[in-house]
């Protein structure tokens, strides 16, 4: 029951990273695109995509926090009390990045439009590199059970970093490859395909470089990584390598998929290493977990999602990839 809670948890931070990642990218090509002539066009195929699913992806988050308060509250309260100024920096980032991405379509005057871009875009990499920095902290075991940790290395150490950058470049990836996939003509597909080449190269050397870091900082990731954790690593690598090859063919089919498939066997590769602990190696799922009569009550309310949820969100995501949800002067030519 304990691991069936957590690999229901799971599923929503994989969730989380594809969708809402995808969307943290997209402002960080928002903050790189240049002046308003300039990145006109990008900005404008950043708001056609987002402004459709960006709320909705959000939901996973909340998903999750409501399955481990509920499923495991002592690690809740562990990670609450010992990193909570990365997570105050992140909901605080969430809700600027919102109201910046908001406004901004509404206002009419330049400087207003620009005030309201440089926040979202801003908070478009604050918030992924904090929440990087959160799983680094727990990954590598910072976070006492007890909690109440130190509230400044606990986020601040090698592994933090790493997770905080890696998170940065992966979202940027996967924002990259889906505009480019969205992208209306030849020019803009061909803008955002560069930048996804290069981003792609980046994402690799700061991931061969992690292992070094892992290696000396979190030895016991490390190991399950290289163990228990390598096929689907390796799953990771192929699909990333596939959809370098796709940009390089300069195609499109499967460029979403291959990268969401990249990034998803990551994200599950830590989570395999993590297990049976939640945090580092000092609490474990058994140790953490709410009394039977609670999970049980958990399983049902995912299973209720999964019927009713779930569907609308696919409907939802497969119409705005269509440009059905787009109004008339925003769509693309068919």
């Amino acid at each position: 029951m304990n691991a069936a809670i957590a690999a229901i948890m799971f599923a929503g931070v994989v969730a989380y990273a594809v969708l809402a990642g995808a969307d943290f990218g997209a402002g960080f090509w928002d903050l790189t695109a240049g002046g308003a002539e300039r990145g006109r066009r990008p900005r404008h195929l950043v708001d056609v995509s987002l402004g459709p699913v960006w709320e909705a992806n959000h939901t996973w988050l909340i998903y999750c926090l409501v399955v481990l308060w509920t499923g495991f509250p002592r690690a809740f309260s562990a990670i609450t009390t010992t990193l909570f100024m990365p997570l105050g920096l992140a909901a605080l980032g969430i809700v600027t990045r919102g109201a910046g991405f908001a406004f901004r379509k509404v206002t009419v005057t330049t400087p207003q439009q620009r005030a309201y871009g440089v926040a979202f875009a801003l908070s478009s990499v604050v918030t992924p590199y904090c929440l990087g920095a959160v799983a680094g902290g727990i990954a590598s075991g910072r976070v006492p059970s007890a909690g109440n940790g130190d509230s400044v290395r606990s986020w601040n150490n090698p592994t933090s970093v790493l997770g905080g950058v890696l998170a940065v470049l992966v979202c940027a990836y996967l924002a990259a490859a889906y505009l480019t996939a969205a992208a209306p003509d030849t020019s803009l597909r061909a803008y955002f395909r560069r930048r996804a080449l290069v981003i792609a190269a980046a994402t690799g050397a700061v991931t061969a470089a992690g292992i070094f870091v892992l290696r000396s900082d979190a030895p016991r990731l490390f190991h399950q990584l290289s163990h228990r954790g390598l096929p689907l690593l390796i799953v990771a690598a192929l699909a990333g390598v596939a959809g370098v090859g796709l940009l390089l063919a300069d195609t499109t089919r499967a460029l979403r998929p291959t990268a969401a498939l990249a990034v998803a066997t990551v994200v599950c590769g830590w989570g395999v290493a993590q297990y049976p602990y939640l945090l580092g190696t000092h609490l474990s799922l058994s140790a953490a977990a709410s009394p039977r009569p609670s999970l049980w009550v958990l399983v049902a309310v995912a299973c209720a999602a999964a019927v009713l949820i779930v569907p609308s969100l696919a409907l939802l995501l497969t119409l705005a990839g269509r440009a059905r949800l787009a109004s008339p002067e925003e769509r693309p030519p068919s």
